[in-house]
């Protein structure tokens, strides 16, 4: 996809997600980018997913364990692991690459409609979650 033929970042919690391939050859990849402390609250879901990060530090959680990544690293999520991250000091940006059954594509665009009507609600952001196949833990 060339980037002018890309279409606006969306808005999802507090990070940017640019849709760089929404499923074409099986590969879902998104540009995701977000001020220092935003991230996703830790959750699973069945599909496998990788995240190379380009710029700043992002702090992974598996588990009991939390690791901080600088740009350069690549993290390989498992499905069904229990994860998390925030971007860390300065925030970051990073690429994700998920497979075919990966419903975070149309996902970040349910989450972006919610914030673009005014709702961030988080029994309506849980229920758009849960909808696409992602467990919310704790």
């Amino acid at each position: 996809m060339k980037p002018e033929d890309r279409r606006a970042a969306l808005s999802v919690v507090g990070t940017q997600v640019v849709v760089l391939s929404d499923g074409h050859a099986d590969l879902k990849i998104t540009l995701q980018n977000g001020e220092e402390g935003a991230g996703p609250p830790p959750h699973h879901h069945d599909w496998d997913e990788a995240f190379y990060v380009m710029r700043g530090q992002v702090n992974f959680a598996f588990g009991d364990t939390a690791t901080l990544c600088p740009a350069g690293t690549l993290v390989h999520i498992p499905a069904g692991v229990v994860h998390g991250f925030s971007y860390g000091a300065g925030g970051g940006e990073m690429l994700e690459v998920t497979g075919p059954r990966s419903q975070a594509v149309t996902m970040f665009a349910a989450l972006d409609r919610l914030a673009s009507a005014g709702e961030s609600a988080p029994e309506k952001l849980i229920a758009v979650t849960a909808a696409h196949g992602v467990t919310i833990c704790g």
